[in-house]
């Protein structure tokens, strides 16, 4: 299985392609909190993550995640000591303005936001984004053809981890996306778990992962935001 676009963005995009980056401090939050807040921030339908690494506790630095968007651009966003960095990678054809003109705004509100709000609710919408990365690296396992055996579990773990969070199941539309789960569920299942996903699937499920991750993207920003 192999990762050509994340092999791209550490041998070519992330030394020569141009950029432009925002630094956010943590404040009272987490490194963790504001890595998942920021995760969701850059996140959207038209992206896709090829790469993600979280750090040993809340409290560390070291989460990382790199984001390929449909208009072939690369985002990174990583938790260093004392803040978070966020880069947008382009071409000379293209800009990496909207880093700063739509996602530090953003992020410098939610952040604010999140601080306030009760720590059930902070729970509840971190695990919302828990659930979020989980489509995303089962939707970027199917596109590399990975094995039956992880595209399983992580449609799994993103069923279950959704079944326990109150704002997820109690939000119209959950019992259709839990059903949707539970058919890729059973239809990985079925499959030799030794083998790489089918292609012929692929359409499929892409399209439902996708549906489901515009649904839940808007649910946790509504919660995010209010």
């Amino acid at each position: 299985m192999e990762n050509r676009l994340l092999s791209q963005f550490n041998d070519v995009i992330s030394s020569q392609w141009l950029s432009k980056h925002i630094e956010e401090p943590y404040g009272t939050l987490l490194p963790r909190q504001l890595f998942e807040i920021a995760y969701h921030t850059c996140n959207s339908v038209a992206m896709r993550n090829i790469y993600i690494k979280l750090s040993a506790g809340e409290d560390e630095a070291g989460s990382k995640a790199v984001f390929y968007s449909n208009t072939k651009k690369f985002t990174s966003i990583e938790a260093f000591g004392d803040s978070l960095k966020i880069t947008k990678y382009f071409s000379p054809e293209g800009t990496g303005d909207k880093v700063v003109t739509e996602i530090q705004p953003t992020l410098k509100k939610r952040k604010e936001i999140f601080a306030s709000k009760n720590q059930d609710l902070k729970g509840q919408i971190l695990k919302s984004i828990l659930v979020e990365r989980k489509l995303d690296e089962c939707a970027n396992l199917v596109m590399l053809k990975g094995n039956n055996r992880r595209v399983y579990f992580a449609i799994g773990d993103a069923r279950e981890s959704a079944a326990v969070i109150p704002i997820f199941m109690e939000a119209e539309g959950a019992s259709l996306v839990q059903l949707a789960l539970n058919k890729w569920m059973e239809t990985a299942q079925r499959l030799n778990h030794e083998q790489n996903f089918p292609e012929n699937l692929i359409p499929g499920i892409i399209k439902n992962l996708t549906q489901i991750k515009r649904w839940l993207l808007d649910l946790i920003s509504a919660n995010l935001d209010k």
